[in-house]
């Protein structure tokens, strides 16, 4: 849409606390006008509807800030958007995880996506079309009363979609621990056709890993019912656009919003605009759960009964990598046929992610989120001083 083009009959709208139904001129009528309803409360335990529309549209900006944004209020709210008149919902996430970064944790950034210009609000301006209805509820599913919350969804009316068009979907989930060997799915299997928007990661390390790395996975995309990957990439911190390590950035497609030892917690996205991931037929994403560390603090880590099954050695002596995968597990690292080197192993730790695609779905395609009770267990609250300010 060009910014010199107003396209026929499309009319703006927002919707708020000051217009609710975000009807032609039934904004401001609260207190003469002068903010009247700024924000509302929202109770323990209650669902507040922020948008309801019928009619053909296309969301194209949310903006919503809360006084409490402690690690615990921001995994109990859940955000869930339904289209069409769908029973469920196509998107259904923790509040704080759904805006682009996880672990209840907040940091100035801004992405393709998502945004947050000082660490108190969040921005989203992913399109999100929609042909018959929308619909955006907020659930308190905290044990404490929020006293102010501010939003804005933004949106256009009457937009003409092609049959191309495909419905906007979020998908969070959590393993803490995951499975040894196994892959942390970030998008389940999904059928349909439709593009792979990208994902925002949380990872909190277990302690008794100490400080070896825990991010040598490589994440993986099957299309359809493909018993392999089409798409494999190399590393974790490959597939965040760096490498050797993950610090803190933040850039259009890839950043890493925490990258903290002293928590043992990690935030990171990538999203896929300029190098667009389309499947038919279905979908599913995963990152493998590898860590690594030179042979020597593998085998203290063994010898410690730490869970882990080593994978590879990288003698880096212009050699071949070592496969250990096909030897008998648990491989002893102290044999002498296997040589000095980085050792690549599985190892356990607590994962979460929000997945963002498009569906030819309207309809949600996954079960509920789990409770707010498994969602905040094991985080760490950290130094945000001004988490229960006042906005």
């Amino acid at each position: 849409m060009n910014l010199f083009e107003k396209p026929r009959q499309v009319q703006t709208r927002w919707a708020s606390f000051e217009n609710l139904t975000a009807g032609k001129s039934c904004g401001a009528l609260e207190n003469k006008g002068a903010k009247g309803h700024a924000f509302d409360f929202l109770a323990a335990g209650e669902t507040k509807t922020l948008l309801d529309v019928k009619g053909r549209g296309l969301i194209t900006r949310i903006w919503a800030t809360i006084n409490d944004r402690s690690p615990e209020m921001l995994r109990s709210l859940r955000l869930d958007m339904y289209w069409d008149n769908a029973a469920k919902p196509a998107v259904s996430a923790p509040m704080g995880d759904f805006f682009g970064m996880g672990l209840g944790r907040k940091a100035a950034f801004e992405c393709a996506f998502f945004a947050d210009p000082e660490g108190r609000s969040f921005l989203c301006f992913i399109p999100m079309p929609f042909r018959k209805a929308a619909r955006i509820t907020i659930t308190n599913e905290s044990s404490n009363g929020l006293s102010h919350f501010f939003y804005d969804v933004d949106f256009l009316l009457n937009v003409e979609h092609t049959p191309e068009t495909l419905y906007f979907h979020a998908h969070w989930r959590r393993e803490r621990p995951n499975e040894l060997g196994k892959e942390f799915l970030i998008l389940p299997h999904v059928r349909g056709n439709g593009r792979f928007l990208g994902c925002n990661i949380g990872f909190i390390a277990d302690p008794a890993y100490d400080k070896v790395w825990w991010g040598e996975g490589e994440v993986k995309i099957w299309f359809g019912e493909d018993e392999h990957p089409t798409l494999c990439g190399t590393g974790l911190e490959d597939y965040m656009g760096t490498g050797w390590g993950l610090g803190i950035y933040a850039q259009r497609f890839q950043g890493s919003l925490i990258s903290d030892w002293g928590t043992r917690q990690w935030t990171f996205y990538r999203y896929h605009v300029d190098d667009p991931v389309f499947f038919d037929e279905g979908c599913k994403v995963a990152i493998q759960t590898l860590g690594g560390g030179m042979k020597k603090e593998v085998i203290a880590l063994q010898e410690k009964g730490v869970p882990l099954i080593p994978v590879t050695i990288d003698p880096a002596m212009l050699i071949p990598v070592v496969g250990l995968a096909d030897r008998k597990q648990p491989v002893d690292l102290k044999d002498p046929s296997v040589p000095e080197g980085w050792c690549n192993f599985w190892r356990r730790d607590d994962w979460s992610s929000t997945a963002y695609f498009y569906l030819d779905s309207h309809e949600g395609v996954f079960s509920p989120i789990p409770s707010a009770a498994s969602r905040v267990e094991g985080l760490v609250a950290v130094g945000d001083t001004a988490a229960r300010m006042d906005a």
